[in-house]
């Protein structure tokens, strides 16, 4: 499998997490089409990918008013048909609907997202590889 990393970080959690999950997913026998920046991204790296895996950052007041960062960057980007997605964003209290709200963003690409995960910022290890192992049962073959 073959995967496109599409990133928008403020601190370098979620960049961290981008890192780690193209990490997790390469031991897993997958191949990293690209990692960069969602404002700035590889479209040949995208057109290259099996799946396009999407990671922003939460914003908004503790606990209201929450939602992924750069959703305008992401209806910028190529459209998607035929792509598989999966997405993720990192947060320090409460990720709220951001989930959802990135979903639905990239579904707008044409993707059809597969899975997705909320990350804690102090659990973004665990969280990022957990993130890689849903992923590769959400795509492996069934036999």
């Amino acid at each position: 499998m073959k995967a496109a990393l599409l990133i928008e970080s403020l601190t370098g959690n979620t960049w961290r997490a981008g890192e780690r999950i193209g990490t997790d997913l390469e031991q897993e026998g997958w191949t990293i089409t690209g990692l960069t920046k969602l404002r700035q991204p590889d479209y040949a790296a995208i057109q290259d990918a099996d799946i396009v895996l999407v990671g922003t950052w939460v914003h908004g007041l503790f606990v209201v008013g929450q939602t992924p960062w750069a959703l305008a960057a992401i209806s910028n980007l190529p459209a998607m048909r035929g792509k598989q997605a999966a997405v993720f964003c990192t947060f320090a209290l409460n990720p709220g609907r951001s989930l959802d709200k990135l979903t639905g963003a990239v579904e707008a690409t044409g993707a059809t997202v597969v899975g997705g995960l909320a990350l804690s910022r102090s659990k973004l290890e665990a969280h990022s590889e957990e993130f890689a192992s849903r992923l590769v049962a959400a795509t492996s073959p069934t036999v």
